[in-house]
């Protein structure tokens, strides 16, 4: 049924103008939970003001700004690469000018169970490179700890400065069909993205000035403020200016942009490895005035390509000796090595335990069920239901290696059944949930697509969770998939009273 037939239906005495009727002719809420609109077709409270103003704009209008918008990204190069894309090496990251509303009330729910997982997670990492009193305990199964290939063997002993581990964190949320939201996954390594959310802001505001100035909306400018203020807290006792720099692998990354972007706005400098030396314990970058220490790293380097002394010797992006100026500690890398063994999807699979073991309180926010393949049990389940099931690869990122069982032929079923019998220990599955959507402006008019939401992060003196975060949006009809690499798209998100 759709929109406008709803509410018809609903008995409401409210009707569409001829414009919104134009917006939204195709837009149907189906059974699925909408972010904009009730059971009924209704919009929500918190986006009522929103849904007016778009009631106002004539489709004609609201295709010249996302022309606008798109011209924009161009010309302030925000893209990013896709490995192995016959298309280009570059492409903007598609952008849809609808925002992606949420209850304040909500989001302060959100914010506290977020801050509970990071806590929790932080003190688990901790624990897992010293005691492991967790697996002496029984809760999390030595065997998960043993066989995650993020878990570093270097790192047992390591205490980073000020006993944070994962100082920038991107926890991916999705809502199913009955309101309620859910962990997706964790992003300890590397998470990128946030550049995004701050630019999607700025587009935003140029698109729709208006709705900015009438709508109390939460805001993310102070993110790069409130990043290099952590950064700098894990040395502040070192030294009273902590020199930060950003080490990117380089311009070929996916994620260059962001790297340079975030530089920038941090007003620190862009080094790779090469930029860098270890002499007498300390880590230093060239620059034209000679040699400057750098007590803080923020890398946007996987472990492997760290440092070729501690871990692959073939690695030409990362800074001999560095691991060892690390464990001395001379200089402060973020996120802490190491803490690949927190967002292992197996690991997952596990936090809720680890919530109640560390902190002796129940999730605030929940996990998706999970079946563990590497246990019998589990695994004969996992066969047997695998066109009902999603199934992931455990350390895949991007939306690889996915297999979506209500979407996948025979074929592909029976090649995910031959993977997991060859190492269950590399695949999870969860039951095909049935993603919240949001309306997306297409050739066809406003139309529902599915999304998720990735909240940023930052453990400093403080955790800080910045409002909203990155909505990630299918812009296929019907896909569940919304990484960037697989042709998803993105929306600013908007924290409202």
């Amino acid at each position: 049924m759709s929109l406008t037939q709803q509410q018809q239906a609903s008995g409401q005495t409210q009707s569409l103008t001829d414009e919104a009727s134009t917006n939204f002719h195709n837009y149907e809420v189906e059974n699925f939970y909408d972010e904009m609109f009730d059971a009924q077709g209704m919009p929500r409270s918190e986006c009522r003001l929103l849904y007016e103003r778009m009631k106002s704009i004539s489709a004609d209008d609201l295709a010249r700004r996302k022309r606008a918008a798109v011209h924009s990204m161009l010309q302030l190069g925000i893209t990013f690469a896709v490995y192995g894309d016959e298309q280009g090496e570059e492409r903007i990251i598609p952008f849809d000018i609808v925002p992606r509303i949420i209850r304040r009330q909500e989001w302060q729910q959100l914010e506290r169970g977020l801050k509970q997982r990071i806590t929790a997670l932080n003190a688990f990492m901790q624990d897992i490179y010293h005691d492991q009193q967790i697996v002496r305990d029984g809760v999390v199964p030595e065997y998960v700890i043993a066989t995650a290939p993020g878990f570093r063997k270097a790192c047992v002993g390591l205490t980073p400065p000020k006993n944070v581990w994962c100082h920038i964190t991107g926890t991916d949320l999705v809502r199913d069909h009955d309101g309620q939201m859910y962990v997706l996954e964790d992003n300890m390594r590397c998470p990128s993205g946030v550049s995004y959310v701050l630019e999607n802001r700025q587009l935003m505001k140029q698109t729709f000035p208006r709705l900015f100035e009438q709508t109390s909306i939460e805001p993310v400018d102070d993110y790069c403020s409130r990043l290099l203020d952590a950064l700098q807290y894990t040395m502040d006792d070192q030294t009273s200016s902590p020199t930060v720099a950003l080490l990117s692998p380089g311009m070929y990354n996916s994620a260059y942009f962001e790297h340079s972007f975030l530089a920038q706005q941090m007003g620190i400098d862009l080094v790779e490895g090469r930029d860098l030396a270890v002499a007498d314990g300390f880590v230093y970058k060239r620059t034209t005035q000679g040699y400057e220490r750098v007590d803080v790293l923020y890398r946007r380097i996987d472990d492997d390509f760290l440092d070729p002394i501690t871990f692959r010797e073939d690695s030409m992006l990362g800074v001999p000796g560095l691991f060892e100026a690390y464990w001395s500690g001379r200089i402060a890398l973020a996120n802490a090595p190491g803490t690949g063994v927190a967002d292992d999807k197996v690991t997952y699979a596990y936090v809720p335990e680890i919530i109640k073991y560390y902190l002796k309180e129940d999730p605030i926010i929940p996990n998706v069920p999970t079946y563990v393949c590497w246990e019998e049990s589990q695994k004969q389940h996992v066969l047997a239901n695998l066109d009902t099931l999603v199934v992931k690869p455990a350390n895949e990122a991007g939306g690889y290696g996915l297999m979506i069982g209500p979407m996948a032929s025979k074929q592909e079923r029976d090649t995910c059944a031959d993977q997991i019998r060859a190492n269950p220990r590399n695949y999870i599955a969860q039951p095909t949930l049935s993603l919240s959507r949001v309306p997306v402006l297409t050739e066809d008019g406003l139309q529902g697509r599915h999304v998720d939401l990735r909240p940023f992060i930052i453990y400093g003196s403080e955790i800080y969770v910045l409002p909203g975060g990155l909505t990630r949006v299918a812009l296929t009809k019907g896909s569940l998939v919304v990484n960037s690499s697989q042709g998803g798209g993105s929306k600013d998100t908007w924290v409202v009273t």
